[in-house]
């Protein structure tokens, strides 16, 4: 069969276009790869070889960029418009939520948006550290290295850009190119959160199940507040199924997106959710509300009830009086004048009617002992992990850095004595490893794993202002303490 010809059926076939539409749709993918067919080779989907055609051809320059232009706009024309799509959704979301992000998901694996086949490199696996936390580990190989030419764009670009930033409506449909963002077949779901406008839609290079994204329909900074809470849990009524949380809103302690508002949000169950609560805490004015303390390596407080409207209030009071705590024993400082130094990380997810909400306490007070930040990967920790702890981590899975797969080979040979090339930011670390264990060719790999596993549970307690320890218990002791008086009083 011809390429053109094939495609032409796949397009039809999506449902984004009729039988009657076949010339029209003909043309316009002659208009992005040629005139003239040929035919399909098999070896590859119809996309990469109408992409390289293009590239023979000269149509399109052989880089990064111009390949991934003409590859989402191919895809484009396999996506129904943006209005079909939202159309579609809310009517399955008249059967279940269920319904609905099953068939929008699918839509964003088939249209190429979630690049599924990319995402399928990372290398990913799970273990129980020494403290008995159970840690997942993802090393991430899914991002193309950024196009040479795209860099030099980026670094000559004017501060009147758009779309403002990666997470903006604008987005959906955008060309892009050099230095820009490449989103022709991005779809957005509108839907209204706490009484606004917001947006939802899939990321494209996921760090775990159905990984999704919840924006503001304006360009405004991140903040976490009460209004933060009122939006979780409207989304918690709409997509039960999913869990939702926020960055934190200030650095170093926050994502990489403060700029704009936006959460993150998917089907799967962190190990954080699975932790039990160690120490029991009581609000008398909030009987229908669990609190505790959790047992993992981050200070989280957690707060379950199927009263939504006590769980915002109780956890708005919770945000309000971390903001103004301090505790100068712990290097634990609230404000530098006018300047905030606490936040949380907010996470809610379902467990059947009940609302659960993890408020994880954070801290961006810097020393000159620890410049990057007192409650951050420490330097000891920086050859696996210098980057900050953002949402998905704080949970329990490690997004650690694609330079890590040729290293770790590196490492490995070292612990199996043969000629290696490791680098000096991990010799230290392999030669403690080599003397905790009798390493052979059959257990280095586990072995490796599980020592990556007990440098993320550090990495992990480096970012928790009450530490897992004698003086952290002392000061969740003041701390707690301190917060139901101020509550119930």
């Amino acid at each position: 069969m011809k390429i053109i010809e094939k495609f032409a059926d796949e397009v039809i076939a999506s449902g984004a276009y009729k039988e009657l539409d076949r010339v029209y749709v003909i043309n316009k993918i002659k208009a992005l790869v040629g005139d003239d067919d040929q035919e399909y080779d098999g070896k590859q989907s119809s996309v990469k070889q109408l992409v390289q055609m293009a590239v023979d051809r000269k149509i399109i320059p052989d880089d990064n960029t111009s390949r991934e232009v003409l590859n989402d706009k191919l895809y484009d024309l396999k996506t129904p418009t943006p209005s079909k799509v939202n159309e579609i959704f809310w009517q399955k979301m008249q059967k279940s939520a269920n319904t609905a992000t099953d068939w929008f998901y699918k839509l964003c694996v088939d249209n190429n948006y979630v690049k599924k086949e990319a995402i399928a490199k990372n290398i990913v696996f799970s273990g129980k550290s020494s403290k008995d936390h159970e840690l997942e580990i993802t090393i991430n190989l899914s991002k193309p290295e950024k196009d040479p030419k795209a860099i030099a764009a980026a670094a000559h670009s004017t501060g009147n850009k758009y779309p403002q930033c990666a997470l903006c409506l604008e987005n959906e449909g955008y060309v892009g190119g050099y230095g820009k963002n490449v989103r022709s077949n991005l779809r957005i779901i509108r839907m209204m959160i706490g009484g606004r406008p917001w947006g939802f839609q899939y990321s494209p290079y996921a760090y775990f199940n159905e990984h999704c994204i919840f924006l503001d329909q304006k360009h405004i900074p991140m903040i976490i507040n009460q209004q933060t809470l009122i939006n979780l849990v409207d989304i918690e009524k709409q997509l039960p199924e999913y869990f939702v949380g926020s960055n934190a809103d200030l650095p170093i302690v926050g994502g990489s997106m403060l700029a704009h508002e936006h959460y993150q949000g998917g089907r799967h169950v962190f190990p954080m959710m699975k932790a039990k609560i160690k120490k029991v805490i009581n609000f008398d004015q909030y009987p229908e509300v669990k609190a505790g303390v959790v047992d993992w390596p981050m200070s989280d407080l957690r707060l379950t009830s199927k009263n939504s409207l006590d769980l915002i209030d109780l956890g708005s009071k919770i945000i309000d009086f971390w903001d103004h705590y301090s505790d100068q024993d712990r290097q634990i400082k609230a404000f530098d004048g006018e300047t905030r130094h606490h936040t949380v990380t907010p996470i809610m997810h379902r467990e059947g009617e009940d609302f659960v909400l993890d408020l994880v306490l954070r801290d961006n007070n810097t020393s000159d002992k620890y410049p990057l930040g007192i409650f951050h990967p420490h330097a000891e920790l920086w050859h696996i992990k210098k980057e900050n702890i953002g949402l998905i981590e704080v949970m329990g899975r490690a997004i650690l850095p694609g330079r890590l797969k040729k290293e770790l080979e590196e490492v490995k040979k070292y612990l199996l004595n043969e000629d290696n090339e490791i680098a000096d930011s991990h010799l230290e670390w392999a030669k403690k490893i080599k003397a905790e264990h009798q390493i052979t060719r059959e257990n280095v790999n586990s072995i490796l794993q599980q020592a990556l596993v007990e440098v993320f549970d550090q990495v992990l307690e480096c970012a928790g202002v009450f530490k897992n320890n004698k003086d952290g218990e002392a000061g969740w002791q003041s701390f707690t303490k301190a917060l139901v008086s101020e509550v119930d009083k």
